[in-house]
Parts: C-alpha cells; structure tokens; sequence
C-alpha cells in the first residue's frame, strides 16, 4: 500500500552481511582513494580519486554494489565514512573551512603513510 512505504524505506534493506575478515582501516586512518576508471558504474566520485582523507566511521560490511548490480556476486566490502578537506579535493583556494565525507568501499582505499 502506498501509506506503507515511508516506513518500509525507513526499515532500510537487509543488505548489511558478516565479516569474513577484519576491517583493514581504523577510525583516524589516512587513506588513498585510488585512481580508477572502471567500464561500469562505481560509487567512488571522480572527485575523490587519488585524493587523500581520513577514516571518520567503520560502516560495516556491506554486499558490494559494484558487483552485485552487475550480477557478479555479492562480494561483501567494509564500507568506511572517509573525510576530505576541501583544499585536498579542490587545491589551496578552496575554502580551508570545507570538507567533505563520503562513504566508500574498502576495495577503493589504500593505505597512506603518515605526513
């Protein structure tokens, strides 16, 4: 019924899934999300690649929508809350006041040695 869907998109889809492994980041990570150019649809902004950010939240792990929208398996990721600094994304005049989060799959990360 159409009274009913606010609640059942409220209940969110069970798509959370078990660790088969331990998160890889921790929460103060700096991260890199790596430069790529997929054939299909990622969820990693173009505006993020090869940009440097740090762990804000572990998500938990999660079918990975790049797969399984593709009809290549649920391939479950850990999904992490990663904060950007405007001057990272945008260079050094951008406001020094902005950043950004975005929630991104473990698969799009690397780690970044401290400055």
């Amino acid at each position: 019924m159409a009274a009913d869907v606010p609640g059942v998109l409220a209940k969110g889809s069970p798509y959370d899934r078990p660790p088969a492994a331990p998160a890889r980041f921790a929460l103060g990570q700096r991260v890199r999300a790596k430069v790529m150019n997929p054939a299909h649809h990622t969820r990693l902004p173009r505006y993020a690649r090869g940009r440097v950010g740090v762990i804000e939240a572990v998500r938990g792990v999660f079918a990975f929508p790049d797969t399984n929208a593709h009809d290549r398996g649920e391939q479950p990721d850990w999904c992490y809350a990663v904060r950007f600094t405007g001057r990272e994304l945008w260079g050094a005049d951008a406001d020094p006041t902005l950043s950004v989060t975005i929630d991104a799959w473990q698969s799009y990360l690397e780690a970044e040695a401290a400055p």
